[in-house]
């Protein structure tokens, strides 16, 4: 096994420099982890590394495109080697191809599962064999409603988000006697840049169909991340948590 480097939790999340995913760096940072932070947009992660660094949070970035797995899997080993430990794995990013699936072309829905889902099982690959030889572990991938509901113009990100959640059972169920946990979070309609560019009538319709009449934060989404990262949830594996404001019960 590799000497830990870092006496800190070290946790690797994708899609890190804006929305859920920086809201997921800020509270795993918070919560006391050394927290890779994994975007293209070396700007917004520079941006993000500054500004936690001067809260006295330890975070530092990796720019990178998730959809190359042979990248994705070198950082991930990169990491590995540098800190001696991976400790969580949250898988974050995604992108969105949408239209109607009769008029959907083949690389809009290659695009979207191969960020989507196989950055995902390629990242899950690479960090679980240390986690195996440390007999602990966390991977907690970010589902969606979509994959739970379906969605008219979302086949392929629904698609994806719905075999993200069948990965994320499949690998509990292989990890678990290793001490690895393997959970989904399934946001529903959060405020984003994704959904800022809503038109108003749309985003009417989609309240209507939310019990508490609003969009969730990017911030309740982390809040779940940061509870399934931490020790309280030990005894928490192959769980889809849903946080959607009631919008698919």
């Amino acid at each position: 096994m590799a000497e830990l480097k870092n006496q800190k939790k070290v946790a690797y999340v994708t899609g890190g420099s804006r929305g859920i995913g920086e809201a997921i760096v800020k509270t795993l940072a918070l919560d006391g982890h050394h927290v890779v932070a994994v975007a293209r947009n070396e700007e917004k992660l520079r941006a993000l590394v500054n500004e936690l660094g001067h809260l006295g949070q330890s975070v530092e970035p990796a720019v990178l495109d998730i959809a190359d797995s042979a990248a994705l899997a070198a950082s991930i080993e990169s990491t590995i080697e540098k800190h001696g430990r991976l400790d969580v794995l949250v898988n974050n990013a995604g992108i969105t191809r949408d239209g109607l699936f009769m008029r959907m072309e083949d690389k809009d829905f290659d695009d979207v599962i191969n960020t989507n889902l196989r950055a995902a099982f390629v990242a899950c690959r690479a960090a679980s064999r240390t986690m195996i030889r440390a007999k602990f572990g966390r991977i907690i991938n970010i589902a969606s409603v979509s994959g739970i509901m379906g969605n008219a113009g979302q086949v392929n990100y629904a698609a994806s988000k719905a075999g993200l959640i069948g990965l994320t059972k499949s690998i509990a169920r292989e990890l678990a006697s290793k001490q690895i946990t393997a959970n989904c979070v399934a946001p529903g309609f959060t405020t984003t840049d994704m959904t800022d560019i809503l038109p108003p009538q749309i985003k009417d319709k989609v309240l209507e169909m939310i019990p508490l009449r609003r969009f969730g934060s990017p911030g309740e989404v982390a809040a779940m991340v940061g509870f399934l990262a931490g020790d309280a949830a030990g005894y928490i594996t192959g769980q889809v948590m849903v946080v959607d404001g009631g919008m698919c019960m």
